[in-house]
């Protein structure tokens, strides 16, 4: 008897009527935020996923070489075939471009809690609207789609913090924009890797420094309020204008969710960065309380 590929799921009737619901609690949130639709091809083109990440990537990809001496790969994610879709036709699209998918992707990699070598992921992306309104949006987005299948402020959290935040704070102790990129690869792992090993990767980037730096570092990440990070930044070589323009920013952001009644579901976590560098400004994750 033939046997399911390792990592990959088949869906009988009653699981997939389940695997539906979640779909169409994902398009009707979606199409009530005004976000239209799309769906881009299975297979692309190997270099889409090594421009973004490095050849390195090829490790995680089911890649190969077609029929035609093409190199392709099956999708990891969305975002890459977003980019090549919207960027040529940006100009002639209405702003903000407000697009949303389901679909499956395919990853070759050690099988992760919930998520196997192939899954289903919603993604919601708005392009061309400037300020923190457009954060406002997708996490409402987040948190009315998780509410949609009965969950509460009780049930869950959506921890908010700021890569570009991170970049000032490390800019002003001392590390460039350039190797404080790399610096945030390990902030990311707080928590969730020891301490002495968190410095050893420090040292590389920062010498001698690595272990004052970590606890500068895990004292930034705890911190759980505006005022909080403004002492962070006392005596910092960063300019007040730049960091309160960002604060500024901050106060929209949270407002913004205050009015639509969502701060019950928001707290402030410095300590979500996301490992990829392409992450620049505000970030927020999901928890289960």
């Amino acid at each position: 008897m033939f046997k399911t590929l390792p990592g990959f799921r088949e869906f009988l009737p009653e699981e997939c009527r389940r695997r539906n619901f979640y779909f169409s609690q994902w398009r009707r949130i979606s199409r009530n935020y005004h976000f239209q639709e799309f769906d881009g091809p299975v297979l692309e083109p190997l270099e889409l996923y090594e421009e973004k990440s490095g050849p390195e990537i090829r490790e995680q990809l089911f890649c190969f070489t077609d029929k035609g001496g093409r190199e392709v790969a099956l999708r990891p994610e969305m975002t890459p075939t977003l980019a090549r879709l919207v960027g040529p036709r940006l100009g002639a699209l209405r702003k903000p471009v407000k697009w949303f998918s389901i679909g499956e992707q395919y990853r070759y990699e050690r099988y992760q809690k919930g998520r196997k070598r192939a899954f289903y992921q919603y993604n919601a992306d708005i392009i061309g609207e400037a300020g923190p309104s457009a954060e406002v949006e997708l996490m409402a987005l987040l948190i009315d789609s998780l509410c949609s299948f009965g969950l509460s402020e009780k049930d869950f959290a959506v921890r908010l913090s700021d890569r570009q935040l991170w970049i000032m704070y490390l800019r002003g102790l001392g590390i460039e924009e350039a190797r404080a990129v790399s610096v945030l690869g390990v902030v990311d792992k707080l928590g969730r890797e020891p301490e002495d090993v968190l410095e050893r990767k420090l040292e590389p980037l920062v010498g001698d420094r690595a272990a004052g730096l970590l606890k500068k570092m895990i004292e930034f990440s705890r911190q759980q309020s505006l005022d909080g990070v403004r002492e962070m930044f006392r005596g910092s070589e960063i300019a007040l204008d730049d960091l309160e323009n960002r604060l500024a920013d901050w106060n929209e952001l949270l407002q913004g969710l205050q009015a639509m009644g969502l701060s019950p579901f928001v707290q402030i976590d410095l300590g979500i960065v996301r490992g990829l560098a392409y992450y620049t400004g505000f970030v927020f994750e999901a928890f289960d309380r």
